[in-house]
């Protein structure tokens, strides 16, 4: 008998640990997000996320990249940054900040099902949706294009507008991914802005041109003139057939966060079938293929995405925005 009492005392020696592993699984704590998402998306995604993980307090701080890369850069320079995530539009900024080794690789990210293609490869970022530029028409345009070469027609001269890649980080992407891309590369650009093509501020800008026929051909993020279509606006939003560029609003944690069990959690909720579902529910297009997309937009395995070396394109982004500016005279 004293020999099983001393079994089942080492048994249960061993098992305490165990358990106290178990417990602390379940990460908890304070998490500071630093994000670009509009204010009732914000607020949605850290409510979403505290219904599944209630022992974490997230708070959020909310602005334009152009606001809160000052902010953080501010916060660096002082030795104090705030954030733990960064959820912001493009890949290109996280590239910067990856180059300057300020993130952190995070190889116990739950990535789900999202393409690899959406991930950065060492795993300090990873894309969250797919915010794609393509074409919108006005209805009473002359003809109905099916591809960027169809902005090329004659009957399209003068005709297209396009957001200020100075102004929208999405446009800025989408100049170089064409510029990357085979079979259009710089020497499409350098015919479209011969055919007349008219950079005007923000997608805002666009649309407005287009849908009160101004202009009868856009180049703009999807969102708009699905959701504008939607209302009974005169437009319609094409994914072009050499495919579609697009930004993926990638989440990252940095090196300096003081809790990366929970800031995991955080990038691995927003990667989850759950967090894919709620970025559908706010009208965007899942980074899941197999997520059903918001009305309005097309199956997701059926958008041809244009091949985009975000690295290459971070490295050459100033000299690549000077180039287009002189071609279209800005």
């Amino acid at each position: 008998m004293r020999r099983a009492s001393f079994l089942l005392l080492g048994l249960s020696l061993l098992a305490a640990p165990l358990a106290g592993t178990a417990a602390q699984a379940e990460p908890a704590g304070r998490l500071v997000l630093y994000t670009s998402q509009l204010e009732p998306d914000a607020a949605r995604t850290v409510e979403l996320f505290r219904q599944k993980h209630p022992q974490v307090q997230v708070e959020w701080i909310r602005g334009g990249t152009n606001q809160i890369m000052p902010r953080l850069r501010a916060e660096i320079a002082a030795g104090a940054p705030r954030a733990d995530l960064l959820l912001l539009a493009d890949s290109l900024t996280f590239e910067g900040l990856k180059k300057e080794g300020l993130l952190r690789p995070s190889p116990e990210v739950q990535t789900g099902n999202i393409p690899a293609a959406l991930q950065d490869p060492d795993r300090t970022y990873f894309g969250t949706k797919l915010l794609t530029t393509g074409i919108v028409m006005n209805t009473r345009a002359p003809f109905t294009p099916t591809g960027w070469a169809d902005l090329l027609r004659p009957e399209a001269r003068n005709m297209t507008a396009m957001p200020s890649p100075s102004v929208s980080g999405a446009a800025a992407i989408h100049v170089q991914a064409v510029a990357q891309a085979p079979g259009l590369g710089w020497s499409y650009w350098e015919k479209l802005a011969g055919a007349g093509l008219q950079p005007r501020g923000g997608n805002g800008a666009v649309m407005q041109a287009v849908a009160g026929g101004e202009r009868a051909f856009g180049i703009v993020v999807d969102y708009m003139p699905i959701r504008e279509a939607a209302k009974g606006a005169p437009v319609k939003f094409i994914f072009p057939e050499e495919g579609a560029s697009a930004i993926t609003e990638p989440v990252a944690i940095l090196k300096t966060t003081l809790n990366p069990e929970a800031a995991a959690a955080f990038v691995s909720f927003l990667l989850s079938r759950d967090g894919q579902q709620l970025a559908s529910s706010q009208g965007f297009l899942p980074a899941d293929p197999e997520v059903a997309p918001p009305a309005g937009f097309p199956d997701p395995k059926s958008i041809k995405l244009l091949p985009f070396d975000a690295a290459r394109a971070a490295a050459n982004g100033e000299q690549d925005l000077r180039r287009f500016n002189q071609l279209v005279g800005q």
